[in-house]
């Protein structure tokens, strides 16, 4: 899959909450992982993320929102149940994203909201965990930007298998000799 992606959540205070999306995060290859503005206990985070997600990816701690730095041409994606947000079955992933997820009982704040080059909501009723919502975006990320084979008509058929990639014909380039450069 090409492109890079981040996940992070802004005021976050339930640390196994926060533990259940770095596992996540790992889970699905994540570049890297942040938090804004958390409010939590490291010691009860190692408890949910079994997978040691901290040795295996870069985690960032920002202390607000303007704080939050990201890589050159990295788009800021918001993942808040709003109004006028593109719903998340329709939204077409940019190849290099942060996903930003509010804290539990609240939401993204407006100054988050603000920075975001986008905001996209997963087609719910009401909001869900903050460890589902972001594992569903990284699922549908890994979905629509991986090489996955059609689904099949029927329900309870396999997939028709992957074809191989195909690259094109060598190409032989030759040096174009440089007049200044005959004797």
């Amino acid at each position: 899959m090409r492109g890079y992606f981040g996940i992070g959540v802004e005021r976050i205070s339930k640390s196994m909450n926060l533990g259940s999306l770095q596992r996540s995060a790992h889970a699905f290859d994540a570049s890297f992982f942040f938090t804004v503005a958390a409010n939590l206990k490291q010691r009860e985070v190692r408890l949910s993320d079994t997978s040691a997600a901290t040795e295996h990816l870069p985690v960032y701690h920002f202390p607000d929102t303007e704080s939050l730095t990201l890589p050159r041409h990295c788009r800021l994606v918001g993942i808040e149940l709003t109004d006028d947000a593109i719903d998340l079955p329709s939204f077409q992933h940019p190849t290099a994203a942060a996903y930003i997820l509010g804290p539990e009982r609240g939401s993204l704040s407006p100054g988050m909201q603000e920075r975001c080059d986008v905001i996209v909501k997963i087609p719910t009723r009401f909001c869900i965990n903050v460890g589902l919502a972001g594992a569903l975006v990284m699922y549908d990320r890994v979905r629509s930007l991986g090489r996955f084979p059609p689904r099949p008509a029927s329900s309870l058929a396999r997939p028709d298998p992957l074809e191989a990639h195909v690259h094109g014909a060598q190409k032989i380039r030759s040096k174009v000799k440089n007049p200044a450069d005959s004797d």
